[in-house]
């Protein structure tokens, strides 16, 4: 195992310090009161979420082979490996940007969907309080 598996198997095997349970994440995002009964999660906003983490590992996981690809042909010191080097780079560089692009638009998502849950909360504590 090469120390960035080692890394990687680490960061996935430790828990948060500072864990918190999922309903308390709900509320923060949803503005949820305590006291409300649990809602319904958001299917469509937690499938556009998941979607555009698939898509951003997928190019990682590309990138990461492309990486290899460059290293080996480094270490070959043959010509003709290295010419194709430039190659890999810059498609390195653009998956680079697909994952930036994937992740800003992540984020656009994932405040609307913050957004979206807020007013939909707001305006059922009214609907509530005017009945």
């Amino acid at each position: 195992m090469d120390s960035s598996s080692a890394v990687e198997e680490a960061t996935f095997q430790e828990k948060p310090k500072n864990s918190v349970d999922k309903t308390s994440v709900k509320r923060w995002l949803t503005g949820a009161e305590k006291d409300e009964g649990e809602e319904e999660c958001d299917t469509e906003a937690w499938e556009t979420l998941s979607k555009s983490f698939k898509e951003a590992q997928s190019v990682l996981d590309q990138n990461r082979l492309l990486i290899q690809q460059v290293n080996e042909n480094h270490q070959s010191k043959i010509p003709d490996n290295l010419v194709k080097n430039v190659a890999l780079i810059q498609e390195i560089n653009g998956n680079i940007s697909k994952v930036s692009s994937v992740y800003s638009n992540l984020s656009v998502n994932f405040a609307s969907f913050v957004h979206q849950r807020r007013v939909k909360n707001k305006n059922d504590k009214l609907d509530r309080s005017d009945s």
